[in-house]
């Protein structure tokens, strides 16, 4: 089927919202409180259009697309509606974009700078929230949240770990962890979904903020988390060759193993890859010492040992240990090895330990 947008002929498949018709057409709407893992949401009217044929502004998040539908996603109307919303956002919250971490990849800044806002019409006077920095790998801060509700749902039905939540009411509601105890303190299972989605900068991790790096800082690179079999896909980031961070990666995530999630190993276990205690050589133990040696030096070394062991106890004297950290095809090679080669089923794998 077939709609118009903003005078486009925009294609959709039945089911799809206004919303994602005009981004997959490349049409900028802006949406804050929509992310396509949490679904339609409908609260913060930042993505409202008006309708031919309709009464009324409609959220187009939550709108259907239908076979011959006008839309107009930039009315008069439409984008006083989206400045009313920014101006307040930005006037109950403390937005200080330049030493915000989210800068460069916050969404309200995205609408503030699309919408020509220069500043808000008026400001609340509150008192700053002091951080939340008792989580391992997260840093909460209240004052930047704006209700979207993205990080509730993800915690609720996506990842289902229930934690985060909406309490209190008016002026007072905020997104709490479990009974309003600090994220540290709650049963949050540090999988940093939640940060994932939060669109400002209200949650985000703690490792580029205590170094001082911004995601647009870094460069991103596509690649299946070590430490399973499942085979999450994950945006590695570094910056001068090093390791910074990791997101989920969220291309096409309907179709990956993870769904464009992680859990806290492959969000936050992966800053081994730099460290300074990891092995670059292969080590030969000489004269009760460990030294470095070449690989044909250590693989000489294991092919002599494993052959005078089976010569001198036999072949279930030997056993092996393979690894979900590695391809299905090098445990399927080492199996291989060991019935094969030297003559065992004395095999197991890590995942059993």
């Amino acid at each position: 089927m077939r709609l118009t947008i903003d005078g486009r002929s925009v294609e959709a498949v039945p089911g799809q919202t206004v919303l994602d018709a005009a981004r997959a057409a490349g049409i900028y709407i802006p949406a804050l409180c929509y992310h396509p893992k949490t679904g339609k949401a409908g609260r913060c009217r930042a993505c409202v259009v008006e309708v031919e044929g309709m009464r009324g502004l409609k959220e187009s998040c939550a709108l259907e697309a239908k076979d011959g539908m006008v839309v107009h996603t930039a009315t008069p109307k439409v984008m006083e509606t989206r400045r009313l919303v920014v101006d307040l956002l930005l006037a109950e919250g403390h937005h200080n974009c330049i030493s915000c971490q989210a800068n460069s990849s916050c969404e309200l800044q995205d609408m503030v700078y699309h919408l020509g806002v220069e500043r808000p019409s008026f400001l609340i006077e509150s008192e700053p929230t002091p951080l939340d920095l008792s989580s391992p790998g997260i840093v909460r801060e209240a004052d930047k949240c704006i209700h979207c509700g993205r990080c509730v749902e993800a915690c609720q039905n996506g990842v289902v770990n229930e934690v985060l939540a909406f309490a209190y009411r008016g002026s007072h509601a905020k997104v709490v962890c479990d009974d309003d105890v600090p994220m540290g303190e709650s049963t949050c299972v540090q999988c940093g979904e939640c940060v994932q989605v939060c669109p400002v900068g209200a949650l985000v991790l703690k490792q580029p903020r205590d170094v001082r790096i911004r995601p647009h800082e870094t460069t991103a690179t596509k690649v299946t988390c070590p430490y399973c079999g499942v085979g999450c896909q994950i945006d590695l980031h570094t910056k001068d060759n090093r390791y910074v961070f990791a997101m989920a990666h969220e291309g096409q995530w309907e179709k990956q193993p993870n769904k464009g999630m992680l859990c806290i190993k492959g969000r936050f276990g992966l800053d081994f890859v730099d460290s300074p205690d990891r092995l670059r050589t292969p080590l030969i133990r000489r004269d009760g010492e460990l030294q470095e040696a070449t690989w044909d030096e250590a693989l000489d070394l294991v092919a002599e040992r494993l052959k005078a062991t089976k010569e001198q106890h036999g072949a279930d004297s030997i056993g092996f240990f393979t690894s979900a950290k590695v391809t299905n095809e090098e445990n399927y090679a080492l199996g291989r090895f060991a019935r094969a080669v030297i003559g065992t089923n004395n095999i197991d794998h890590c995942a059993r330990l």
